[in-house]
């Protein structure tokens, strides 16, 4: 039976804790998906699929975290209308970030909510969390 996991305070480094069998204890390998940019058009879900399946959808201001196996992966993410795709890998115990966001396509977007009622939204998809992407612009 393993003993309890610990992890390491320093980034980058996994504790140097072992099991009773002299194994390695490693921290599970993550994935989370922020949508809290502030370049957020902030309505409509994003949906959210991992190496074509789907995981879960996400609302403005959400966050959603999921255990996933180290190794190269794809994520794609959409708004019912706009798709991106995004690949990449993951470490043993790494914990990878994603910043999704959906955007209004120009001024026209504001006049079409006016006068239609209904809008197409573009979808933005960066590597990291909504700190170390750069404002639209």
């Amino acid at each position: 039976m393993a003993r309890d996991l610990l992890f390491d305070s320093r980034p980058g480094r996994l504790s140097a804790r072992v099991d009773q069998d002299g194994f390695p204890i490693l921290p599970p390998t993550l994935l989370t998906i922020h949508r809290t940019s502030p370049r957020d058009e902030q309505s409509r879900q994003i949906i959210c699929a991992l190496d074509g399946k789907r995981f879960g959808q996400v609302l403005f201001g959400e966050r959603l975290t999921i255990e996933i196996p180290p190794g190269r992966h794809a994520l794609r993410i959409h708004n019912t209308l706009v798709w991106k795709t995004a690949e990449f890998a993951a470490e043993p115990g790494e914990h990878v970030h994603f910043t999704v966001w959906n955007r209004a396509w120009g001024e026209a977007h504001y006049l079409l909510i006016v006068f239609v009622g209904w809008s197409p939204l573009g979808v933005g998809l960066a590597r990291g969390t909504p700190a170390d992407v750069p404002p639209a612009g």
